[in-house]
């Protein structure tokens, strides 16, 4: 059979013309939905702009319904309905990301974490913990092992806690060695309370062990051997502390007197503290030594370091003591503890001002201010 060239000839130029109006639709269609998408998002960005979330939302909604393959649209979305507190809808709008099939790794590892953030701030914990997981080995695995560090240690799942931090420091997150010292000292706390001596001296060591700087084990190690009776091991311990943290030495100086007592090393107790009151001064080093009965004179302390605490301490003593250098220091120590609370403070702001005015000089709210003090509140 002889193939006609003439059909040829007439068919491609008809072939070519369906292609080119084919085209020309499907080109004048993507234009038209390229055109209204943006439309779409600047009309919900300038409302944002504006603080008119609620009609942002509804044009996000209205968008998305007429276009639910658009991604970027259901995050913005999700985001507005978690900002707004309404954590049911931000959970629905990522929940429904995830169920795409179509959805792009990237996209998908994006929604589970929006959706872990939803839980979160809803107080779901424990389907924030699972939407955290689900993150392991993505991109996001950094910021989901520091998110569940912090859930862990808001519910006090201190073992947890431990181990993501570990996990954290292994990958190169920084060193979390006295964090993790705190989460064994917890635990050490914790088993004490349930009358687990054993358990907690393991938590103690595994503390010292993951931080031997840290200064927490040294302090709850020192005071359960002084609960145990072990007086010298307890001061050998907070000598420790003394000589790694002097300053951290002050929240165990009274403990350390009364071990002191308890094993009779009286002397070098009052050398040691009297040695470090002279280099930085604190009352509770003064109160240490006081129980030694070689407490320094107060006034000048009073007159160096006027608080209402060292105030307080100074009329403590018998009225005969009371001198009227004394008693100018301490009225000195009230005026300067009372100063900030001799302020005005604008309910609408919360701007503080020695003065009273009329119009608040932060957010220029009338008549913000009451016309009483902040100690008269």
């Amino acid at each position: 059979m002889d193939f006609d060239f003439q059909w040829l000839l007439i068919g491609l130029p008809i072939a070519f013309a369906l292609g080119w109006m084919a085209s020309r639709f499907d080109l004048r269609q993507v234009r038209r939905d390229n055109r209204d998408a943006p439309r779409a998002y600047f009309k919900g960005l300038n409302l944002l702009l504006n603080e008119q979330q609620d009609k942002a939302i509804d044009t996000f909604i209205e968008a998305v319904q007429s276009d639910p393959d658009t991604t970027e649209l259901h995050f913005a979305l999700g985001n507005l309905f978690r900002r707004r507190g309404e954590f049911e809808r931000a959970v629905r709008v990522h929940q429904h990301l995830l169920g795409r099939a179509d959805l792009k790794t990237g996209d998908r590892d994006r929604a589970q974490l929006a959706l872990a953030q939803d839980y979160m701030k809803a107080g779901l914990f424990d389907r924030a913990e699972a939407a955290w997981r689900a993150l392991e080995g993505t991109p996001f695995d950094g910021e989901a092992r520091l998110a569940l560090l912090s859930l862990y240690e808001r519910s006090r799942d201190w073992r947890h806690a431990a181990e993501v931090a570990a996990r954290l420091e292994q990958a190169g997150g920084g060193s979390f060695a006295s964090r993790i010292a705190h989460h064994w000292c917890e635990i050490a706390l914790e088993a004490e309370e349930r009358g687990r001596p054993d358990e907690a001296e393991t938590a103690l060591r595994r503390a010292r062990e993951v931080a031997p700087q840290s200064p927490r084990p040294l302090v709850l190690a020192g005071e359960r051997l002084a609960r145990q009776g072990e007086h010298a091991r307890a001061l050998a311990v907070w000598d420790e502390l003394r000589q790694l943290h002097p300053a951290r030495f002050a929240l165990v100086a009274a403990a350390y007197a009364d071990s002191a007592l308890a094993c009779g090393r009286s002397d070098a107790a009052r050398a040691t503290l009297g040695a470090l009151f002279a280099q930085a001064p604190s009352l509770d080093l003064l109160r240490a030594l006081d129980r030694l009965g070689a407490a320094p004179p107060l006034l000048p302390y009073l007159q160096q370091h006027p608080t209402l605490s060292a105030a307080q301490q100074w009329l403590a003593q018998p009225r005969a003591a009371w001198t009227d250098d004394g008693v100018l220091a301490v009225r000195s120590a009230i005026e300067q503890a009372a100063r900030p609370l001799q302020r005005y403070r604008c309910a609408a702001c919360g701007f503080e001002a020695q003065h009273y005015f009329w119009q608040c000089p932060g957010c220029l709210s009338w008549d913000s201010y009451p016309p009483q003090r902040i100690e008269e509140l």
